[in-house]
Formats: C-alpha cells, structure tokens, sequence
C-alpha cells in the first residue's frame, strides 16, 4: 500500500514539473509561439479579425479568402523546423480569475464571438480538429488565406481549384484547458496564419480569428 502511495506521489510530483515547463500565456484563447531555444518563453502571435473577401469575375474565376494588411507579420521565427505553439483558455492558469482572462474574452465578444464555446472545445477536444494552419498567399501588399479559388472562362488559365497550403500539427494536452500544438513538418520561409473556423471563432460576418507569424 505505501509502495502505491509513493510511487503515485512521484507520478504527481513528475507531472507537476512536466507542466511547470508550460508558462502561463498573458491572455487567454490565444495561440502563441512556444520558444524552446530561449527558456521556455512565449511569443504572442499577430492576431486578426478578418473578414471574409469574395471576389467574383467570369474571365478570372471566384475567390474566397480571408486578407491580413501588410505583407510580412511583424513577428518573425528563425528556422522552420521543430515548432511549437501553445493555447490556453485559462482555466488551469493561477490568474484564471483575473485580468488577462477577461481581457481576452472582451475582446472576443466585441469581435462577435463567444469565448466560452472556444473553452469547451479547449477543454474536450482535440485542437487540430478545429484549427488550422495555412501558409499565406501574398498579393498586392496583403497576405491572404484563399479557402478557394475556382476558375473562370479565361482559356489560358489554371482549371483547378486551388487553396492555400495546409500544414498539420499534432495536439498535446498539458494540462486541462493548455494545449501543445508541434507543427508535423519543416515550415518554409514564408508568411503563415492559424485560422479558427469554428462556430467559437465565426462572426456573423463570416470572418474569424487569424494568428500570423513569418519564418526567415
């Protein structure tokens, strides 16, 4: 019985020291970028409210994409290998009650959505079924998720439906409500968003929430 104890009080005492390697982020229901080379720090991501952009033309095509102003994030990640990200909805964070918890969710409301639907989906369910990471098509001074691209009557062009690229992640639960999202592949150099098309991130306009980030 003591045997039990003990070795149940180092599996806690483990964890404990597992999950204190995992800081708190400043605000929660937001992806940041998990800087392992630099202590464990956390890089906060741009984050967006965009909107959904529909342009149709009967020579070009149609295209729906979410825009992002300016051709380059101003947060910058040096090398594409081995990433991590990390969210938290706060629920297990020692200011979960506070400031920054509030904070996040006010503004989250005023963009029209509602944070408590994202603290579920945090808290019950894997996050790579319900974020999404594109690498942006850049044009005319503004970066873009193009969630499709369908040709038009021109004979010269492209006949395919195209999107921006996709790149998977697996999702590793730390703690309830903290999640580790470690990109699968290499990321290229490039500019890159995380999208959240769930009903927790969709405003009645049909935007959502957009994370970007560049990789030099």
């Amino acid at each position: 019985m003591l045997r039990t104890i003990l070795f149940t009080a180092m599996l806690f005492c483990a964890y404990v020291s597992y999950a204190q390697n995992y800081p708190d982020p400043e605000f929660s229901n937001e992806l940041y970028y998990f800087n392992k080379n630099n202590g464990n720090t956390l890089v906060r991501l741009e984050k967006n409210a965009s909107k959904m952009d529909t342009k149709t033309n009967m020579i070009s095509g149609s295209e729906n994409s979410y825009l992002i102003e300016g051709a380059k994030s101003p947060v910058r990640v040096s090398g594409g290998a081995n990433l991590s990200f990390v969210i938290s909805d706060g629920s297990s964070s020692s200011a979960s009650s506070g400031g920054s918890s509030a904070k996040a969710d006010s503004a989250m409301r005023a963009n029209g959505m509602d944070p408590s639907m994202l603290k579920e989906i945090n808290n019950f369910g894997d996050p790579s079924h319900t974020i999404t990471l594109y690498k942006l098509d850049i044009e005319k001074g503004e970066r873009k998720v193009i969630l499709q691209k369908a040709p038009g009557m021109n004979p010269f062009g492209s006949h395919k439906l195209t999107s921006s690229d996709k790149y998977t992640f697996s999702a590793k639960k730390i703690r309830t409500g903290y999640w580790e999202l470690v990109i699968d592949k290499t990321l290229p150099r490039g500019e890159y968003a995380f999208t959240m098309m769930n009903m927790s991130a969709a405003s009645m306009d049909g935007g959502t929430l957009l994370f970007a980030f560049g990789v030099d």
